[in-house]
């Protein structure tokens, strides 16, 4: 019989036992309401903020009619911060993706002490706060005038505390797919470095590569800590803005903030999900 033909076990969830007429286990329905609940904790306090940046006036509530004055208001005066940190993403990216996914596949298939040692230093500036990275930084390069007061020493800030996510990320795909013996097998059949870098490795790690990607851009645009320390008045990037609104400027603007960060980043995303695909397609 040809296994294409065996029809797979279809999976029961809450909704096929309650079209089907079944009855809800506890423990599934109990899943269900906490995970629900869960949801509605986080999304609910963002949607309401968001819901405040439209709101004419937030005291009063929705009743007060709705407006886009805010949102107007924080573009015109925060539209350089916005730009800023869309180009110290997309830089910390472009950096992020050269040095940590070549260190990634180096380091899944060294055996050598010195790679582990190597791993554990690269996650030095996760444990530490951001503070202190950024401190460090200054401490350093802080004399330096024309890089202390450029975009690009964020960048390198951003850069020290994002790229062990994508090297993490590659090295845990590298290893849990066999690279190795897959590299092993296209070289035993005459394919070169460059061949098998095109057609074994990239196509089997774009999943964490994508993955470290995604982590990569959406912890630049939204680090405080470590951007707070490193940014000058004419270097602010969102996240410092934001805070500058909420603590300077009526709730109305800081909401409206936030609204502005949520439509830019989740559409950038979703864009480079759909860009990268659902990695290597398997062959029926």
């Amino acid at each position: 019989m040809d296994p294409r033909c065996i029809a797979a076990p279809k999976r029961t969830t809450w909704f096929t036992q309650r079209r089907a007429g079944g009855r809800v286990r506890p423990h599934v329905l109990a899943q269900a309401v906490l995970t629900g609940l869960l949801a509605a904790f986080l999304i609910v306090p963002v949607g309401l903020s968001m819901l405040a940046g439209v709101t004419r006036n937030d005291f009063i509530g929705v009743r007060s009619g709705l407006t886009l004055r805010w949102v107007a208001q924080v573009w015109d005066m925060y539209h350089d911060a916005i730009g800023l940190s869309l180009r110290v993403a997309l830089s910390t990216l472009v950096v992020t993706l050269a040095a940590g996914v070549p260190c990634g596949y180096a380091l899944a298939r060294s055996q050598a002490r010195a790679a582990r040692l190597f791993e554990r230093m690269l996650m030095l500036p996760v444990a530490m706060p951001g503070l202190a990275s950024a401190l460090g930084l200054l401490a350093v390069y802080g004399s330096v005038r024309w890089f202390r007061t450029s975009s690009w020493f964020i960048v390198v800030g951003h850069v020290v505390f994002t790229l062990p996510f994508m090297v993490r990320s590659v090295q845990a795909v590298c290893t849990g797919t066999n690279l190795r013996e897959l590299e092993e097998g296209a070289a035993s059949l005459g394919a070169g470095f460059m061949q098998r870098l095109h057609t074994v490795v990239l196509p089997n790690i774009r999943p964490g590569i994508v993955a470290g990607a995604l982590t990569v851009v959406t912890l630049s645009l939204g680090e405080f800590n470590l951007t707070w320390m490193l940014s000058t008045p004419t270097t602010k990037t969102l996240p410092v803005g934001l805070a500058d609104a909420y603590a300077s400027l009526r709730l109305e603007v800081g909401s409206a903030y936030t609204l502005i960060f949520f439509v830019l980043i989740v559409p950038l995303l979703v864009l480079m999900q759909r860009a990268a695909g659902d990695g290597p397609r398997r062959r029926d």
